[in-house]
């Protein structure tokens, strides 16, 4: 179980003989119960600082690290690194006031919030709770929509970059991304039948080191690029006026605040990731802190890296994706390898998003229809002599519409930048500044008009406008590719 260690005790509390366990006093039995499960009456969690971290590196370093070199672009080489360390400090410094918000009342014994959405309703409740959740959910649903675009793109870069090996750089090779999003979407239909969250914990190590190997791999040819060049390419102010119009420049910049900001969202399975830390002490606000630090860290740093010496390698003419927008073409069965590991570590970034709603869903299913077979009845079948699955009828047909649904979608709207930019747009500040900051005032009682409150806001209305901003220049973009796609018909 990884993460959750309530099915040993359960295992060995359901298989005791009856001649011993009336044996067993009760203070024993006590004893294990204590141990088998959490204050909440829920089995042991036994997250930790580094399971933490790779579920959220698992989450931020996703494919958005490869648009940050065309970002980086747009901006120059004052604003690109200068606006990137600041979405990372504001991320970092928001998911500290949320994590204090995980339990509500004491730090160390109060009730735990489950999810984001129970801590706004927690903290909040009206209908900011109502609209918490709407942004959530349709946010987590979006990103499944990204990563399902994201991953076709790199398949798709496979088989040209083989094709480009062969037929030489002139052929066109041109591919259907539609095939790639349907093998996606088989593969998340298996995937998303692991039923809970603290299951996936193996999933998410797996895709932090394949983000680590496509990172590196992007950060080397960046590098070799630039030797090869001789010299750093870029300007202070980004791609110049006359290579693009004054109103491509600022479509352009406010696309690529967009893209920095979906770089760096995690907040929206913040909540749902310190659930599975194990209980104090330390507090798992502490753990959750520490885990946030070295992940914001990390990925900064490959960030800084990345989107940096991508520019430094090529510049103004700098593709929308590292690794798939053929900036390269060799070593080509490298670049296999790092469109390989982006595939696997989507897979599992996929999952690390959509528990949380596939959970919400199946969570309102029950409470609304409690006298449903269909809905709560599940069937035990076996893997191995000691390890049975939960077969869940709802469960399946439910999480494989869904996929069904991301995919279709996927094919539709194809337009890797822009959706990312749209995605990271609409989160950020809602969900990463907006609510954070709205609890913590509620839960410290900070005084309205007092100095700590009126930065608060500042931070909070600062925030605001880079999100719309964001929003209006990726919407600007999406109606751009529509004017020459075609659904279902496109091809790279």
């Amino acid at each position: 179980m990884g993460e959750n260690g309530g099915a040993n005790c359960y295992q060995q509390l359901a298989f005791t003989p009856a001649s011993v366990s009336v044996e067993v006093s009760h203070a024993h039995k006590l004893q294990e119960a204590f141990e088998c499960y959490d204050d909440d009456g829920r089995a042991k969690r036994t997250g930790t600082l580094w399971t933490a971290s790779a579920h959220i590196v698992t989450a931020v370093i996703g494919s958005g690290v490869l648009s940050l070199a065309w970002a980086i672009a747009q901006l120059g080489w004052v604003a690109g690194p200068v606006v990137m360390l600041l979405f990372s400090f504001v991320t970092y410094y928001t998911s500290t006031l949320l994590a204090d918000c995980y339990r509500s009342g004491d730090p160390i014994a109060g009730k735990r919030n489950y999810s984001y959405t129970d801590a706004v309703h927690a903290y909040l409740g009206g209908l900011k709770v109502k609209l918490c959740g709407f942004i959530q959910y349709a946010n987590l649903f979006g990103v499944a929509i990204g990563y399902t675009i994201a991953s076709s793109i790199s398949m798709m870069a496979i088989k040209r970059s083989n094709c480009f090996h062969e037929r030489g750089h002139e052929n066109p090779c041109h591919a259907s991304s539609n095939p790639y999003m349907i093998m996606f979407g088989i593969a998340e239909i298996f995937l998303s039948q692991i039923p809970d969250f603290d299951q996936i914990w193996w999933l998410s190590i797996v895709a932090a080191v394949m983000s680590f190997t496509y990172s590196s791999i992007g950060l080397a040819l960046g590098i070799v690029q630039v030797i090869a060049n001789k010299g750093f390419k870029g300007s202070l102010t980004g791609i110049s006026i006359g290579a693009v119009s004054p109103t491509q420049k600022i479509w352009r910049s406010l696309q690529a605040l967009g893209d920095i900001a979906f770089a760096y969202s995690f907040s929206l399975i913040l909540i749902e990731i310190q659930d599975t830390i194990k209980a104090p002490p330390p507090s798992e606000a502490k753990v959750m802190k520490k885990a946030s630090v070295v992940s914001i860290a990390v990925t900064t740093f490959f960030y800084m890296l990345c989107g940096c010496m991508g520019y430094a390698a090529f510049g103004d003419g700098a593709p929308g994706n590292l690794l798939t927008g053929f900036g390269f073409y060799n070593p080509y069965w490298l670049l296999d390898i790092a469109n390989a590991a982006i595939v696997v570590h989507l897979v599992g970034a996929y999952q690390v998003f959509c528990q949380p709603l596939f959970a919400f869903v199946e969570k309102w299913a029950i409470r609304t229809w409690p006298d449903s077979t269909f809905i709560t009845k599940e069937v035990a079948v076996p893997l191995t002599p000691t390890k049975r699955y939960r077969l869940s009828l709802f469960r399946l047909v439910w999480r494989s519409t869904f996929v069904v649904l991301t995919t279709v979608i996927s094919m539709l709207l194809p337009f890797f930048n822009d959706v990312v930019a749209l995605l990271g747009a609409l989160g950020f500040w809602p969900l990463t500044v907006y609510f954070p900051v709205e609890m913590y005032i509620v839960q410290k009682r900070i005084p309205r008009w007092s100095l700590r409150w009126v930065c608060l806001q500042m931070l909070s209305l600062g925030c605001l406008v880079i999100t719309i901003a964001a929003a209006v220049g990726s919407v600007a973009g999406i109606f751009t590719d529509l004017k020459v796609y075609h659904p279902f018909k496109t091809t790279s």
